[in-house]
């Protein structure tokens, strides 16, 4: 379904596209206030300050608006991939895209929280989850491969396996630094330890 389309498929009204975003942005502050188990649509629909009913005209589950919640979320998360398409230099460029992805799980780490935990029990949102970590790794690991035409990362590095392990590593570093609440006052140290560490396996010019 398309974010401008009802539940049946229909285009939305502008006014009815207001009121979609209001329960989306009133699901996501719930969510964060309450966690996805003990969230009811009633909770969303009273925060959103729409009737109960008109809740089903726009979703037709709970699950379903928290899927468009992480969708959009994992949209701006993804965005930065390993290696954005400017910067100075191949290593500068990996800094500033661990950087990127810091601030956004920075802003976004309630809903991360949120997110590690449906990830356990829910298949489809298993299965969006996979998707844009795929679509995220496959431009990096595309990134990669141009470097090793240009001579600047090994040959022998598998590009693909090289990108989504260097993802795994800054995306689960930084859950267990934000999320389990480690002390904020060393993110610079991981920042750089995480910079550095993918710059040399890469095996960049630094």
């Amino acid at each position: 379904m398309r974010s401008g389309d009802d539940p049946g498929g229909r285009p939305l009204t502008e006014r009815g596209a207001r009121t979609r975003e209001r329960l989306l942005a009133a699901a996501r502050e719930v969510f964060e206030e309450r966690g996805f188990l003990e969230t009811r649509v009633a909770h969303i629909t009273r925060h959103a300050g729409v009737a109960y009913g008109s809740f089903y005209t726009y979703f037709p589950t709970k699950e379903a608006v928290f899927l468009e919640v992480a969708d959009r979320l994992f949209e701006e998360m993804t965005d930065h991939a390993l290696v954005p398409s400017a910067g100075p230099g191949p290593a500068d460029r990996v800094r500033r895209a661990n950087r990127a992805y810091y601030e956004a799980y920075l802003r976004n780490a309630r809903m991360m929280a949120i997110i590690e935990q449906v990830a356990t029990f829910n298949e489809e949102f298993q299965e969006l989850r996979r998707k844009h970590r795929a679509s995220s790794v496959g431009r990096s690991a595309r990134v990669i491969a141009r470097w090793q035409r240009e001579g600047l990362v090994p040959s022998d590095l598998d590009a693909e396996t090289a990108a989504g392990a260097l993802a795994t590593m800054v995306d689960h570093s930084l859950y267990l630094w934000i999320v389990q609440g480690s002390d904020p006052q060393g993110a610079e140290r991981l920042l750089e330890t995480l910079d550095t560490l993918s710059v040399r396996a890469l095996g960049l010019p630094d």
